[in-house]
C-alpha cells in the first residue's frame, strides 16, 4: 500500500517544490520523464513485493501491507 508521509509538513514542502517544478521531484535536478512525480524510481521500487520504505524525496510511503 503507497500512502503520503504522515509528516504533514514534508508533504507540504514536497507539494510546494512539485508546484515550482511543474511536476517534476523537486529533490532531482534534471526536468526528464522519468523524474517526474511519481518518479520512475519509486514506480519500479513500489512494483518489488519486498521493498518497504520512502521515495527518494520522502511524499511517498511504501508498506508492504
Amino acid at each position: 500500500m503507497v500512502r503520503l508521509n504522515q509528516d504533514k509538513e514534508i508533504v507540504n514542502q514536497i507539494r510546494e517544490g512539485l508546484k515550482q517544478t511543474g511536476g517534476y521531484c523537486p529533490c532531482r535536478l534534471e526536468r526528464i520523464p522519468e523524474n517526474k512525480c511519481m518518479c520512475k524510481e519509486f514506480r519500479e521500487q513500489i512494483a518489488d513485493p519486498d521493498f518497504e520504505g520512502y521515495c527518494h524525496c520522502l511524499l511517498y510511503y511504501k508498506s508492504k501491507n
